[in-house]
C-alpha cells in the first residue's frame, strides 16, 4: 500500500503576537527572525493517520510539500516521525498559489508518484483556514473525498472513517483510491524518538520543479489580495477629579452616564 501526505510549511501560529508584523507594500505576512515555520497542525494529525495505517499494515508513506525555499530541517520532521519519503515541490511558481492551483500541482505529483492508495490532507490549513484544497485533489484525481475524518480504517480495497459531526460523527466507507482530510479529533503527530531523528539521513528527500511535473499553471493561479487593513489601536486616558473623593465619584458617574456606559 502506498500513502501520500500533503503537508504544509506555514508561519508558527504559536507565535506572540508581538513578533507578528505585515510588509503593507507587499501585502504579507513577514516571517518574523528567530521563529522558523513548522508543519500546519492539521497536516500533523494527517501524517499520524497515515503512520498508525503504517503501523498496522506496513504502507509506504511518502510526503508532499509545496512551495519556495522550503525549510528542509522543519519538514524533515515528516521523515523523523516514521515517513518513508519526502518530496518537495519547491519552485517560485509554486509561491502563493490559491487552493485550486496548488491542488493542481498536488494532483500532477502524486500521479507521478503513482499507484497511491490513500492521499491524506489536513482538514484546512492553519494559516488561510480555507479547507478547500483536499477536495480539489480529488475533483483532479476523479477519486471518492472523505472530509474532517477522526479515524480511519482500511479492510482489503477499501476504509471505513469516522466523519466528525457538530453533533457526533458518522461512519462512511469508501473504496480506493479516495482523498481523507484529517481533523484534529485524530490525534497529536507521535513523539519524536533518537532513533527517529537519527533515522532521517537514510530516508530520500526528493526535489520536483514544475518541469518534473509537466504542468502549465493557468494565469490565474494566484491570490490576489487587493487591499490590507491594518487596524490602529490608540488609546486615550481621562483623569477625573474632585474636591474630595466622593466629589471625583460623582464626576466619575456623570462622565459614564454621558457616554452611555452607565
Amino acid at each position: 500500500m502506498k500513502i501520500a501526505v500533503c503537508i504544509k510549511q506555514i508561519i508558527d501560529p504559536e507565535m506572540p503576537c508581538s513578533a507578528f508584523r505585515i510588509n503593507p507594500e507587499e501585502k504579507r505576512a513577514i516571517p518574523p527572525p528567530g521563529i522558523p515555520p513548522v508543519i500546519s497542525p492539521f497536516d500533523e494529525n494527517a501524517l499520524e493517520a497515515a503512520l498508525r495505517i503504517k503501523d498496522e499494515h506496513g504502507a509506504n508513506v511518502i510526503a508532499l510539500s509545496m512551495g519556495n525555499k522550503l525549510a528542509r530541517p522543519i519538514l524533515k520532521k515528516a521523515l523523523a516521525a516514521g515517513a518513508d519519503e519526502l518530496v518537495l515541490l519547491e519552485a517560485s511558481e509554486f509561491e502563493s498559489l490559491d487552493s485550486f492551483a496548488s491542488a493542481l500541482v498536488l494532483a500532477a505529483a502524486i500521479r507521478k508518484l503513482g499507484n497511491v492508495d490513500i492521499i491524506f490532507t489536513g482538514r484546512q490549513g492553519a494559516d488561510w483556514d480555507l479547507g478547500i484544497t483536499g477536495c480539489a485533489i480529488a475533483e483532479e484525481l476523479r477519486v471518492p473525498c472523505i472530509t474532517v475524518a477522526r479515524k480511519v480504517e482500511v479492510n482489503s480495497n477499501c476504509v471505513r472513517v469516522e466523519r466528525v459531526l457538530p453533533d457526533g460523527f458518522e461512519v462512511i466507507k469508501a473504496s480506493l483510491p479516495c482523498v481523507i482530510t484529517v481533523d484534529s479529533d485524530l490525534g497529536e503527530l507521535r513523539y519524536i524518538t533518537l532513533q527517529g531523528l537519527s533515522g532521517i539521513q537514510k530516508k530520500p528527500v526528493q526535489s520536483w520543479t514544475l518541469s518534473d511535473l509537466n504542468l502549465v499553471l493557468p494565469a490565474t493561479s494566484r491570490h490576489q489580495l487587493l487591499d490590507i487593513y491594518i487596524p490602529k489601536h490608540e488609546t486615550a486616558c481621562e483623569i477625573i477629579e474632585g474636591a474630595t473623593i466622593e466629589d471625583a465619584a460623582l464626576n466619575l458617574a456623570n462622565r459614564l452616564k454621558e457616554k452611555s456606559l452607565l
